[in-house]
């Protein structure tokens, strides 16, 4: 499950990154109004975490902005602020749910999965190719009723793909998608899991579900690497 936190407290939200990603979330951290609109506009999050006080557009604007802009990745407004109009605004604006400075560890992870089980309005619950599916919130993958046990990165690459299944993403999307913008590493990274995924979603079951597009990149098939007749 990938998340941006929008903060520019720094320490808070390298402090929310870390207890974030040691739960199993992909995090990505902006610190100004406008680096959030650009992340939640060319990125694909399951949540964003937005503090009202910003710099460079605050949070009304950037959940506004966002909402016209038909991004209906669920909202969690985050501030020190505690005045009842406040949270009436960012309602009124469009935010999924409010949570008040100071707050729980505890009770922020439990705001992100029940937003996450709820989901945006146009997506489904579980997403599927075939008799492959994928559910975001239960963090669960099958094939045809059996589980299949993957790991943090593989699961947000294989929801990468199923969210975009069909068509032919390239390494460099996957990249800034599954890792972060800043990722420094060997690009081969995307082949290693891609291999990882095949092993565990296909060849078991005799599917071949992830194509190698020439030139291109990688396309999860729309049916999902259905069985074909001999």
């Amino acid at each position: 499950m990938r998340i941006l936190i929008v903060d520019d407290e720094r320490p808070l939200a390298e402090t929310v990154r870390r207890g974030l990603a040691d739960e199993g979330f992909l995090v990505e951290v902006a610190h100004n109004g406008e680096d959030a609109i650009w992340a939640a506009t060319e990125k694909q999050f399951d949540a964003i975490v937005l503090d009202i006080m910003l710099p460079k557009g605050n949070g009304y604007h950037v959940l506004g902005e966002l909402r016209r802009r038909e991004v209906w990745t669920p909202v969690l407004m985050l501030t020190a602020k505690d005045g009842e109009y406040d949270e009436a605004d960012a309602l009124d604006l469009g935010a999924d749910d409010y949570l008040i400075k100071p707050f729980s560890f505890v009770v922020l992870i439990a705001h992100l999965r029940a937003l996450i089980r709820r989901g945006a309005p146009e997506r489904p619950a579980v997403l599927a190719a075939g008799d492959l599916t994928l559910d975001p919130a239960e963090r669960r993958v099958a094939r045809g009723g059996t589980a299949i046990a993957v790991t943090p990165r593989e699961f947000a690459m294989l929801e990468f793909l199923l969210r975009n299944r069909g068509h032919a993403v390239t390494k460099t999307a996957i990249i800034e998608n599954v890792w972060d913008a800043n990722f420094s590493g060997d690009p081969n990274i995307v082949e290693v899991y891609i291999g990882y995924l095949r092993k565990k979603i296909d060849h078991p079951f005799g599917r071949t579900a992830i194509e190698t597009v020439r030139g291109a990149g990688y396309r999860l098939a729309a049916d999902g690497g259905a069985l074909r007749d001999p």
